[in-house]
C-alpha cells in the first residue's frame, strides 16, 4: 500500500464521489475547549464513506471479472457503497447480511439493486454461505477492509483532509477516525504520511469493542471478547486486518474508546449544530473530541462523522433523550 494507489483510486473515483465538506461550529469548539473540524462523510453518496472503498475497488476489476458480479460481507454501509458501484458498472452484486442489521441499510442495498442474503450471526457462518455462492456463481469478493483497493479508496478522504486542513491553517494535531477494522483509518493515515505529516491519525472505538487500541497498546493484533453487535454495529469487528494494523501501528497515535451513550450524545450536537445526520458509529470520532478533551492533543483536532445510516427510529429516541 502506497499514496500512488490513492492517488489512483481518486482519478478513478473522480465524478462519482463527492468531496465532503470539512465542517465547524463554535458551540462545538467551545464544548470541546479547543477547534473542532468534522469532516462529514455522513453525507458521501450511499450515506458513509465506504462508497470511496467499493467504488475503488468494483472501478479495478478487469472487465470479464467485474461482469460476473461481485459479493461482499457487511452490516450495511460497506454492503451499500458495493451494491452503488456494481450498479454503476452493470454488475451483479451479491451482499451477505446479518439479519439484525438495521432495517435502513437492508433496505438501502436492495434499493441499489443487490440481491440481500440474510443469516442468523449468531448460529450461521457468513464465510461459509459466501464462499458456497461465489463458487456458484464466479463471484468476487470484496472485503471490507482488508483489501488493498478498499484501503486505497477509503485513503481518499485522507487527501481531501490534507487540502481541507491547509486550507483552514491546520497543520498539526489529531485527526480522530471512527475506527472498525482499519480500512478507513489505514487509509486516512497513509495519505496524512504523504500530504499532512503534522496531522497524527488516532483510531476511536465503542466500548467493549476496542481491538485496534488493545492491538495498538500490546503490538499484536487482539481480538473482541462480545460478539459483533451493539449500538454502533457500522464499527464492530472481531480484529484488526492483516493488512490493517501493520499500518496502523506504524503511523497511527493510541487509540481511544467511547461509550455509547457519548456516541448518542454527539450524534445529537452534531445535528443540533452542524445538521448532519451521524449514525452511532459514525459519531464516535466526535464523541472522543468533545468529551475526552484531556487525551486529545493540538489547539484544533479533526473528526470523522463517518456514516449517517442510522434507523428513523432510533435517531429520533437519540434526539429526544440526550437534545434536552
Amino acid at each position: 500500500m502506497n499514496i500512488d494507489m490513492i492517488d489512483a483510486a481518486a482519478a478513478r473515483l473522480k465524478g462519482h464521489i463527492r468531496r465532503t465538506p470539512l465542517l465547524n461550529s463554535p458551540f462545538l469548539d467551545e464544548i470541546a475547549g479547543r477547534r473542532v473540524l468534522v469532516k462529514a462523510e455522513c453525507l458521501q453518496v450511499t450515506g458513509s464513506f465506504k462508497g470511496r472503498g467499493g467504488w475503488s475497488a468494483v472501478s479495478a476489476l478487469d472487465p470479464d471479472t467485474c461482469a460476473h458480479g461481485v459479493i461482499a460481507f457487511s452490516s450495511g454501509n460497506h454492503a451499500q457503497g458495493v451494491a452503488f458501484a456494481a450498479r454503476s458498472f452493470g454488475a451483479p452484486a451479491v451482499i451477505i447480511m446479518p439479519s439484525d442489521a438495521p432495517r435502513a441499510k437492508i433496505d438501502g442495498t436492495r434499493a441499489l439493486g443487490a440481491e440481500v442474503v440474510l443469516y442468523d450471526r449468531a448460529n450461521e457462518d457468513r464465510d461459509a454461505i459466501g464462499a458456497r455462492l461465489a463458487d456458484e456463481r464466479g463471484l468476487t469478493l470484496i472485503k471490507p477492509f482488508d483489501e488493498p483497493q478498499v484501503i486505497a479508496g477509503q485513503g481518499t478522504c485522507g487527501l481531501e483532509i490534507a487540502e481541507q486542513a491547509a486550507e483552514m491553517g491546520v497543520e498539526r494535531g489529531d485527526m480522530l477516525v471512527c475506527c472498525g477494522g482499519g480500512g478507513f483509518t489505514s487509509g486516512i493515515a497513509l495519505a496524512l504520511e504523504a500530504r499532512a505529516p503534522g496531522l497524527r491519525v488516532r483510531p476511536v472505538e465503542p466500548e467493549h469493542y476496542d481491538d485496534v487500541a488493545r492491538s495498538l497498546a500490546s503490538g499484536r493484533i487482539e481480538t473482541n471478547r462480545r460478539a459483533p453487535g451493539g449500538l454502533c454495529d457500522a464499527i464492530v469487528t472481531p480484529r484488526p486486518g492483516d493488512l490493517t494494523f501493520p499500518i496502523m501501528s506504524r503511523l497511527c497515535g493510541p487509540g481511544l474508546v467511547v461509550t455509547e451513550d457519548e456516541a448518542q450524545r454527539a450524534m445529537a450536537l452534531a445535528f443540533r449544530y452542524l445538521r448532519v445526520v451521524a449514525e452511532p458509529g459514525g459519531a464516535v470520532a466526535l464523541a472522543a473530541a468533545l468529551f475526552h478533551p484531556g487525551e486529545v492533543e493540538g489547539e484544533a483536532v479533526i473528526v470523522t462523522i463517518s456514516g449517517g445510516n442510522v434507523d428513523a427510529g432510533l435517531f429520533a429516541q437519540t434526539l429526544t433523550r440526550f437534545s434536552a
